[in-house]
């Protein structure tokens, strides 16, 4: 009897999921070789850290370090390898790349595993823009390899090795929401709460008493904005609002915004990016806030790494992205859900079989 999914180790559904998953082993063997061409080296972030990250929406799964001389340490597995990648970039590496594995918790989804694959990379002395010619170069690779024409997700398609459609966060709140997003934002990046809930209740959006405006943004972005980007051709979501920057530096010439974009297709969210923010007292400070807030909503918070924050401090100038390699995995070969692109996905408790 089973429950839920059959077993992935059956033979029957594993000779379904193989071709998907051979073509990740392809995917993955062209991008390693796309890095190498290009003077990137290949590293590998250690997956215990004192700190999972510190964004608030993001939940670390919690361990402990052993020291038969000095006691129990509390550490985590990373939710991505950005503190490891940024401390080697202050070392004086300057083009790097990470096939990580990475960890999140309270995600599962058809787009979301609690263990997945997270493609990283960096760029010394190069600015973002730099990453979105990657970004487009690399969609284009995964599916020539993959031998497909096109990106398919529920329904919706984009052609990979078309050029990205370029769109800041202000222009998209507008076209898609009827939302002038920069109004509700001060010249210091200070935020209008009441501005921005007003006009997302005027776009038919549903709102709790206790949102805050960066609750507010995310539910406009998640219901109005994103389903429609990345259909007929990727889209590059740019110029973040400084409040949603994370470890992003202000545009210049805009203290509103951040060098932050994301790539999405076919309505899903591919990567993230950011000009990096090398300011370690800001960085503590936007650390602290997202602490704060997380203490608020979810009743806990995670260490600061100190050692990152000191390594800020030695980094140079860089840009940097996160890339769902699963999930990129899924649109070159047509997947329903991310466990078809996995080897061995990781069991869902309370599930029973015999």
């Amino acid at each position: 009897m089973v429950e839920g999914h059959p077993p992935w180790w059956r033979r029957d559904i594993h000779a379904d999921r193989r071709p998907a998953l051979l073509a990740r082993g392809r995917i993955k063997a062209a991008l390693r070789r796309w890095f190498e061409a290009r003077d990137f080296i290949e590293v590998e972030a250690a997956i215990l850290q004192v700190s999972p990250g510190n964004e608030t929406h993001l939940h670390g799964f919690a361990t402990a370090l052993i020291d038969d001389a000095e006691g129990v340490h509390p550490y985590y597995l990373h939710t991505s390898p950005e503190f490891a990648a940024k401390k080697l970039l202050a070392a004086g590496e300057s083009r790097i790349f990470d096939f990580a594995r990475v960890f999140r918790n309270r995600e599962r989804t058809a787009l979301h595993h609690p263990e997945f694959t997270m493609l990283e990379w960096y760029r010394a002395g190069e600015d973002y823009d730099a990453l979105m010619a990657d970004a487009a170069a690399l969609l284009a690779e995964a599916a020539r390899t993959a031998g497909a024409s096109q990106l398919h997700w529920r329904g919706l398609v984009a052609d990979p090795f078309a050029e990205p459609e370029r769109l800041t966060l202000h222009d998209a709140f507008v076209r898609y929401a009827g939302i002038d997003l920069l109004a509700t934002i001060a010249e210091n990046g200070a935020t209008d709460r009441e501005a921005l809930a007003a006009a997302a209740l005027a776009a038919n959006i549903r709102l709790a008493g206790d949102d805050s405006w960066s609750d507010i943004f995310s539910r406009v972005l998640s219901e109005k904005i994103e389903p429609h980007l990345g259909r007929g051709c990727a889209t590059i979501l740019c110029e973040y609002p400084i409040s949603e920057a994370a470890l992003a530096r202000p545009k210049p010439g805009d203290p509103r915004v951040a060098e932050r974009f994301e790539l999405y297709a076919c309505g899903v969210e591919l990567a993230n990016a950011f000009g990096e923010l090398t300011d370690p007292a800001e960085q503590r400070r936007r650390f602290e806030a997202d602490m704060d807030e997380k203490q608020r909503i979810y009743g806990e918070r995670y260490p600061l790494d100190e050692d990152f924050l000191t390594a800020l401090d030695a980094m140079p100038p860089a840009s940097g992205i996160a890339l769902g390699f699963d999930r990129l995995v899924m649109l070159c070969t047509g997947a329903r859900r991310i466990e078809d692109v996995l080897w061995t996905p990781v069991a869902e408790p309370g599930r029973t079989r015999r």
